[in-house]
């Protein structure tokens, strides 16, 4: 299809860009000055710059200096969280949830929800952000403010066993209703918080829901080596091995860090047959010092797609996928000892490609292609600390910077431009929030959403 072969004006035209692309390997590659045109919300076209010079269009944007990109994903995270930002500090991982995050929680109302997943979507557009997969409480709210700011989410109902029966029917219903919500830009899954703290029958169940409603998964699982150690020393399995003996791999599961996966847990793994994904969040993992991380090459090579992720802001401190990319790279290089594995194009092809898979989105974004939906970023690269570039792919993940990001469309809309954000009130969510945190933050009432055992 040519950029002229319709009649009315294209919606978007970007030119003079240089265009990172897949080939049918899904190996990238880089297509210098040139042009991406949108409409009705998709890449119709990615072409040369000399081909769109005076296509009609409704709005234009001049990249010269730019790089596009396909919007990155962040596979993992709890957006209202970003309320938490930086109050539960060097702690342990038992500590941090039994003493500050689960009191804070109970406390947490729709309000607060709503401000939290404002602000966070407000911070990952700037940062390059199109899509993000959420599993949390008061999720109706974040998928109001998904529907509002523009972005594209996967959204989970988080529950427990503790919550009885009710846990499991509103995370279903939840999933149900608000499926191909916001025009198709939210997607839904089914939320058990972890097998730590969701029983094997509630597991069970969820699995024959999932698929019986054809609903993915997203849930905790195998997060760190000491869940590992506590899951074989009680129940004689791993929680890779829960997950199996209970359906859950036979579902689109996605599962979150996975630092604790066991070298005997892989043939399980791939045996799922492509249906799991997991995402890893790796700025966490130094914080809270857990000895190993994501085992990143172990999944790739039995073909488990590896999406990059945040976590929440109460445990990373940012939404920054821009750096998880970067840390994964370089940790995985440390963890490996092979300064050759993990290399700046293997980590681009995990920002884009591998977690648009691991999201179930691999068929609709994680590209800049035909056909594709119009999530795309624009990365200024003429900042001191880009320049001169060797290598793009080198200066995209360890030189440049989510401040680098000018642009950020989804569906051919264009949510931030030049910097400047255009779907969200930074000011007023910050000033509201600000007001509400003294009785959000009060922990004298000694209660807990839930109790950190393992």
């Amino acid at each position: 299809m040519t950029p002229s072969s319709h009649g009315k004006p294209a919606d978007l035209v970007i030119t003079g860009c240089t265009v990172l692309v897949h080939d049918d390997r899904e190996e990238i590659g880089f297509r210098e000055d040139a042009a991406v045109v949108v409409r009705d919300g998709v890449v119709e076209s990615v072409t040369t710059a000399a081909a769109v010079d005076g296509l009609a269009a409704a709005d234009r944007i001049d990249a010269r200096g730019q790089v596009a990109l396909p919007g990155l994903i962040n596979c993992h995270t709890h957006t209202p969280m970003v309320a938490l930002r930086g109050l539960a500090e060097d702690l342990p991982t038992e500590e941090w949830f039994n003493d500050v995050v689960w009191p804070v929680e109970s406390n947490l109302t729709v309000r607060d929800v709503i401000l939290g997943a404002r602000l966070a979507c407000a911070e990952m557009i700037r940062a390059g952000v199109t899509t993000f997969a959420d599993s949390y409480f008061h999720m109706d709210a974040v998928a109001a403010v998904v529907t509002q700011c523009g972005m594209r989410a996967q959204l989970g109902q988080a529950y427990f066993s503790s919550q009885g029966p009710e846990g499991l029917a509103a995370s279903l219903e939840f999933a149900l209703r608000r499926r191909d919500g916001a025009g198709g830009r939210i997607t839904t899954a089914l939320a058990p918080h972890a097998p730590y703290t969701v029983a094997d029958a509630d597991l069970a169940a969820t699995a024959e829901l999932a698929r019986a409603h054809d609903l993915p998964v997203h849930l905790h699982a195998a997060e760190n080596r000491d869940q590992t150690d506590t899951s074989l020393a009680r129940h004689g399995v791993t929680p890779i091995e829960v997950l199996e003996r209970t359906g859950i791999l036979d579902t689109d599961v996605l599962i979150a860090h996975g630092t604790g996966i066991t070298e005997g847990d892989l043939p399980l793994l791939a045996r799922a047959g492509g249906r799991t994904a997991v995402a890893t969040a790796p700025r966490g993992y130094l914080k809270f010092a857990w000895p190993t991380t994501t085992p990143v090459r172990a999944l790739r090579d039995i073909g488990v797609p590896v999406g990059l992720a945040t976590d929440g802001a109460a445990s990373n401190n940012s939404l920054d996928v821009w750096e998880s990319m970067a840390l994964t790279s370089l940790i995985q290089k440390s963890t490996e000892n092979d300064p050759r594995w993990l290399t700046s194009r293997q980590a681009l092809h995990h920002a884009t490609v591998q977690s648009a898979h691991a999201v179930g989105l691999g068929d609709t974004v994680g590209r800049i292609a035909p056909g594709r939906r119009a999530d795309l970023v624009l990365v200024d690269l003429t900042g001191p600390h880009t320049q001169p570039v060797h290598d793009l792919a080198a200066t995209l993940v360890h030189s440049a910077r989510s401040a680098d990001v000018r642009t950020t469309i989804v569906d051919g809309r264009v949510l931030m431009r030049d910097r400047e954000l255009l779907t969200v009130d930074v000011a007023e969510v910050a000033r509201e929030l600000g007001e509400r945190l003294p009785a959000l933050t009060d922990r004298g009432h000694g209660r807990r959403v839930q109790e950190y055992d393992t």
